[in-house]
Parts: C-alpha cells; structure tokens; sequence
C-alpha cells in the first residue's frame, strides 16, 4: 500500500507521497542544484492507504521525508491586483508571479 505523510513546509501543511513532485518556497535565491536531495524532519503524521497511521505531538519522532530538487525556480500563477478609490480617479492594477523550487519526494521514513 501506498504510504503517505502530512509535512510542515513554509507555515503550511502539505499531504506527500512518495513519486508526489511539489512546488515549495524558493531554495538558495533559485540556484539550487538539480538533484540536490532536501530532507523534510518536520513530519506531523505518517500513515499507509487504508491502514493505521502515526500522529504526531507535534511531530513524529524519527519521521522524515526524503525529496530531490526537480527544477531549481519554477514560476507560479500570476495574481492580479486591483486598487480602487471611489470619486478620486484613483485605479491601479498591477500583478506578481511568485517564485518556487519544484521537488520530488522520493522516500518517507516513519
């Protein structure tokens, strides 16, 4: 059976499995290295498909996530921003791309 892992990755929480390519926030200003193996120890709960899991309190002892850096800056979604004053004349639209690293989680250890 599949197993799988719920992570704390940049504040939020993020359910991976193993083959699972994710985007996280920018590593090393984008000049991290393909291949480059990260390892993710902040694991709050480890489980298999249809099986028991592990929670964590917070965190699962001896847990971790083992990924590889697929692509070094890959850029998100644009977002469109729109500011407006009634009666003044005042509009502005202007927008942002954010930056991420893309990953493959290659191994769950828990």
């Amino acid at each position: 059976m599949p197993q799988y892992a719920i992570i704390e990755e940049s504040g939020g929480q993020r359910r991976v499995a193993e083959g699972d390519t994710i985007l996280i926030d920018l590593l090393k200003g984008g000049e991290a290295a393909p291949g480059e193996t990260l390892t993710f120890d902040r694991v709050l709960m480890v489980g298999e498909a249809g099986g028991d899991a592990k929670v964590g309190t917070p965190y699962v002892a001896g847990a971790s996530v083992t990924a590889q850096v697929v692509e070094p800056a890959v850029k998100g979604e644009k977002v469109t921003i729109h500011k407006f004053k009634p009666k003044k004349g005042y509009r502005r639209k202007t927008g942002h791309r954010q930056r991420y690293t893309s990953v493959k989680v290659t191994g769950i250890k828990g």
